[in-house]
């Protein structure tokens, strides 16, 4: 993640981070960049408190994967679901809190923010709700990097997918995958 920050050391960075515990720890390996402005929030299609799942910081050493402290999700079936030969997550690794919610239209209107080079969304299955509710006539969004494999539930991918797709290329994006889990949209200039 450094590196990638130091790529853009003259922009502002704004980084989303509802779990407390990697809160700290984004803080601690963010501190030495003044650009860098941390949001601790979740973001959702409107302002609301919600009830927020994600593993217990306990668990992930008795789990062995690192990675499994950025599951976090509005629902909990959501984690329950990734658990395989390999990750046996069960409702004893999973910590419920309050979150509050800001809308991305909210945070645009909170960091006044009229133009963003790169939009990067990796929220276990609520990146439907956000794309959707972005006004791509009012914000200019050069990149967006998005996760596509929990649009339609965990890991499925079918009609909410495709409308977004829809909608992202009507805004005049143009549409790769990066891999199999990940879409990148390029606005078209």
């Amino acid at each position: 993640m450094q590196d990638e920050i130091k790529k853009f050391s003259k922009k502002k960075i704004l980084l989303i981070e509802p779990v407390d515990y990697n809160l700290k720890d984004l803080k601690e390996r963010t501190k030495n960049f003044p650009n860098v402005i941390i949001e601790p929030v979740a973001v959702s299609d409107k302002d609301e408190t919600l009830p927020f799942y994600h593993i217990k910081r306990s668990s992930i050493d008795k789990l062995k994967k690192h990675w499994a402290s950025g599951i976090g999700s509005f629902n909990k079936d959501h984690i329950l679901k990734h658990k395989s030969k390999r990750f046996k997550v069960s409702d004893e690794d999973i910590e419920e809190i309050e979150i509050q919610c800001l809308s991305f239209k909210s945070l645009v209107k909170k960091y006044s923010i009229k133009k963003i080079e790169k939009l990067l969304i990796d929220v276990e299955g609520a990146e439907y709700k956000i794309l959707k509710s972005i006004n791509y006539k009012e914000i200019l969004i050069q990149s967006i990097i998005f996760e596509k494999k929990h649009f339609d539930g965990t890991f499925n991918m079918g009609s909410k997918l495709k409308e977004i797709k829809d909608l992202l290329i009507e805004n005049n994006y143009e549409l790769f995958d990066l891999d199999e889990e990940n879409i990148i949209a390029k606005k078209i200039e």
